[in-house]
């Protein structure tokens, strides 16, 4: 059975700093890539960072510089550490995780980001 699992939201206000975290259990082996997305109040859901097995990693343009996605050693955990946070990084933050031997994209239940003074 597979579970995608956030943590790390909160309060911030900005340019301050969180740490997101997230685990995926499951048949980890098989696990291709994992990111985090995110989706503001009346905004679609956007890629913000994603991160592939071979460590290949992408942003979205909004974020570069000041986020950054590593993977713990497990290679089925990840983190999004976000620096000099912005009013327009409030959103629900959400972690995927996508295993080659289902083929399919997993999601977490979401955390939520706020920065505000």
């Amino acid at each position: 059975q597979v579970h995608v699992v956030e943590s790390g939201g909160g309060l911030a206000q900005p340019g301050g700093s969180l740490r997101l975290s997230c685990a995926a259990s499951g048949s980890i082996f098989s696990i291709e890539r994992m990111g985090w997305y995110r989706q503001g109040p009346g905004m679609q859901r956007e890629l913000v960072a994603a991160i592939t097995s071979g460590g290949n990693t992408n942003y979205a343009d909004s974020v570069k510089g000041r986020f950054t996605i590593s993977r713990g050693n497990a290679k089925n955990t990840v983190y999004l550490q976000m620096n000099s946070l912005e009013p327009e990084d409030t959103a629900v933050y959400y972690c995927s995780a996508r295993f080659a031997v289902y083929d399919r994209d997993y999601w977490g239940q979401g955390t939520q980001v706020t920065v505000s003074s």
